[in-house]
């Protein structure tokens, strides 16, 4: 690969001098990542070992170097400390004395695994951390060491974790940055204190084990035969026990105390797991072995950047882009995937229930799988997914325990909203988080309610996420009129009544979504409904039962809008639930004119499913029924784009609860119809959008949309593609996966032409 190749698209590194004071494998693979992105400046080395000084200059990775500091630093703008950690305050010491030959913005950074050390380090010798040092660590390493193990690509797609302390000069701060994008590196900010605590767990306790394992069977009389014999997994497991002896002894002396926490952590983890052998627990070792296993997945997923699921501590959600050509076809059969909603409940009543709930058609989508994850952390045994099934075993209504962090519930505001009710009943303190998209929507709306039940929780400002749950708290029922018409609230405090003393009565503007009332009855909870209130008593069980969990109307109803604008369509949509609070989609199209059949009905579990088959028909403008408003809330971003395919005007009016959702829905759709040329009229509560009407040309142009990482704006917009008269493009698609994780290729089997750009595409 030519260093032109290398260097496309990468920050570049304008320093004029660079120092690297230790020219080993870190320092010397600096050098060489630099010269590949086409550094033009001069790269000075400085080592105590002068033969790697001189293979240095021999590789071309510097242009000079020595063994004397000292003697190295005239018109240095850039000094990087590459050396082990406890020699870093004698470094220090020896910088400081012949920095005035320094240039004058010279600035200091360093690559030590464990920044507290070194931060103190520079505090003794500096009398503090001056505003030009930048404290660094790129996480990135080999078992090779020294100069002649320069590699110009480690860096690249690998992250540097830079700790620059308050005080730190803007400017500094920014060209240590572009120093390691210019090596292909993501570079992140976090505390000293937040660095060291997570390396000693992610870096530092795995070599530690890794070197324990392999030292106790080296002693061993029959080590000979142990490694003969020594499977994949003993290689791969102890392959770290190969790195720098004595690097690693400075390490676990320089971060002794987070090291040590670490390990106390594992020991206790370690003690359970062989309480669980010695007695047969084969509940605990699958939840062991299954939480272990999915988080080694989304350790997986991390690495190779098709998913955020489990980033959220380190780095920002990969950037994907959706190209879609214009005009195609809507043609074909398909199964969508499942229910998200139920999806949702069917863990969290299966992980509450007594025995094993076994599901099928569970969502593998993003959201759903943090909210399985959410449960394992609370010790409960899930198998699976696999192929949409998944095997709970209920741990009844006391058995949840306290996770270990805060429960990540990714964009999901369904299993936020649902878990704050089901936590406020519990005797641990727990903490909810999500995704960037989630931390800015409002969660006062399920804390207030639950304040009222006795429930202590504090949220950030604006009643926005994290939520803290402060467990132990007595809940008593409540009667509550909501506000405004939301299933999630309603299934918030129904499950919150579950431990309330007494009944919870919950009645709600206009009908909603019917799922947890329904699931609860399904686990022998009983529901009461009367009119526009539903209600229960608390300090009852759930039994566990299986699940056959529905197509999510939600998904299916992209491919109904795509049949029903797009001359010579016909598609059916299989195995949909048409549960009488969530089919507002279907009554609205119908109205709309268009030609949709329910076929082969039936129930499921408790929950009416049917095939949807729906042909072109030419669609009218109407006045939505605000009675349908609740029943389609989560499907107008697509109905929007039905309506600008329709004959005269659309009106949608009563859906404020549209501007609160992953983003301001009535605001963005409005925006991407401008974009493609659509007029419209934007209200508070809605929108009126003027439709085309004429199926022999194209009702819109195309261009560039933001979805602002809503799925749903991202997937209508693909959709809109089948009618529009140039290629659409749209960016921030990353979050499709939460919910519909195989839209694409579906799109493309009915003969839509999506393409992929980003974290899951080219």
């Amino acid at each position: 690969m030519t260093v032109l190749a290398q260097s496309a698209g990468r920050v570049a590194c304008h320093e004029s001098r660079i120092l690297i004071v230790g020219l080993g494998l870190i320092g010397g693979s600096l050098a060489a990542a630099l010269r590949a992105s086409g550094y033009q400046g001069r790269i000075v080395a400085c080592d105590p070992n002068k033969d790697e000084v001189a293979l240095g200059i021999e590789l071309g990775l510097v242009d000079a170097g020595g063994t004397q500091l000292s003697e190295l630093l005239d018109d240095v703008s850039m000094v990087v400390l590459a050396v082990p950690v406890l020699a870093m305050e004698s470094v220090m010491t020896t910088l400081a004395q012949a920095l005035p030959n320094a240039s004058v913005d010279v600035v200091i950074t360093d690559v030590g695994s464990t920044k507290t050390t070194i931060r103190d380090c520079a505090e003794r010798v500096f009398g503090r951390v001056l505003p030009n040092i930048v404290l660094g660590h790129p996480i990135a390493g080999s078992e090779k060491s020294g100069v002649a193990a320069a590699n110009p690509s480690l860096y690249v797609n690998h992250k540097v974790i830079l700790t620059p302390e308050p005080n730190v000069d803007a400017d500094a701060l920014a060209r240590v940055e572009k120093l390691w994008q210019a090596c292909g590196a993501e570079v992140l900010q976090m505390s000293v204190e937040r660095h060291d605590q997570v390396l000693a767990r992610t870096s530092h306790l795995p070599h530690l084990l890794a070197f324990s394992l392999v030292d106790t069977l080296a002693r061993q009389d029959e080590r000979l035969d142990i490694f003969r014999y020594a499977a994949g997994g003993f290689r791969d497991f102890t392959r770290i026990a190969g790195s720098d002896p004595v690097m690693w002894r400075d390490i676990f002396i320089a971060n002794r105390e987070a090291v040590l926490s670490s390990l106390d952590d594992f020991e206790a983890g370690l003690k359970r797991l062989r309480y669980a052998v010695e007695s047969g627990d084969s509940d605990a070792l699958i939840a062991t072995f299954d939480r272990a296993s999915h988080a080694r997945h989304y350790f997986d997923t991390l690495l190779n950047k098709t998913s955020y699921q489990a980033e959220y501590h380190m780095q920002p959600h990969g950037k994907v882009t959706y190209r879609v050509q214009p005009g195609g076809q809507a043609q074909g059969r398909l199964r969508v995937p499942g229910d998200k909603s139920m999806s949702h409940r069917s863990i969290m009543l299966g992980a509450l229930a007594e025995g094993v709930t076994e599901v099928k058609g569970f969502l593998e989508g993003e959201d759903s799988l943090a909210t399985l994850q959410a449960f394992r952390e609370m010790g409960v045994a899930i198998e699976g997914p696999h192929q949409g099934r998944v095997t709970i075993h209920g741990v009844g209504m006391q058995g949840l325990k306290a996770p270990a962090g805060p429960l990540y519930v990714g964009n999901s505001g369904t299993a936020m909203r649902l878990f704050a009710g089901l936590l406020a009943g519990q005797s641990f303190d727990s903490e909810l988080t999500g995704d960037e998209s989630l931390t800015k929507r409002p969660m006062g709306r399920v804390a207030d309610p639950l304040r009222l039940m006795g429930a202590t929780i504090d949220t950030a400002e604006g009643g926005r996420p994290p939520l803290k749950i402060h467990g132990g708290a007595p809940l008593k029922g409540i009667h509550y009129d909501m506000p405004m018409a939301s299933a999630q609230v309603k299934s918030c405090l129904l499950l919150a009544g579950l431990y309330a003393e007494g009944e919870t009565r919950v009645r709600e503007p206009a009908p909603t979504r019917d799922h947890t009332e329904r699931m609860l009855n399904g686990f022998g909870y009983p529901v009461s409904r009367e009119g526009d209130t539903c209600w229960l008593q608390g300090g009852g069980k759930l039994t566990a039962g299986p699940i056959d969990v529905p197509s999510d109307i939600s998904s299916a109803t992209f491919f109904l809008v795509a049949a029903a604008i797009t001359p010579g369509s016909d598609i059916t949509l299989e195995h949909v639930g048409i549960n009488p609070t969530r089919i507002g989609v279907i009554n609205i199209l119908k109205l709309m004119g268009a030609d949709l059949t329910l076929e082969n009905e039936r129930e499921v579990g408790g929950e009416p499913v049917a095939d949807i088959r729906i042909r072109y028909a030419p669609l009218k403008g109407i006045d939505i029924p605000v009675d349908q408003v609740p029943l389609a809330i989560d499907e107008f971003p697509a109905l929007f784009i039905a309506a600008a395919n329709a004959h005269g005007t659309t009106r949608l009016r009563g859906a404020e609860e549209l501007r609160v959702k992953e983003s301001d829905r009535i605001q963005a759709m409005a925006d991407g119809l401008a974009v493609l040329g659509v007029e419209h009229t934007v209200v508070e509560d809605g929108i009126d959008i003027i439709g085309n009407g004429n199926d022999s040309v194209p009702s819109y142009g195309g261009g560039r949309i933001d979805s602002l990482g809503d799925h749903r704006i991202a997937m209508a917009f693909a959709i809109a593609s089948l009618r529009a008269s140039d290629e659409i493009v749209i960016d921030d698609c990353a979050n499709v996966a939460t919910s519909f994780p195989d839209f694409v290729a579906l799109a493309q089997r009915i003969g839509m032409g999506v393409s992929v750009e980003g974290a899951n595409g080219v």
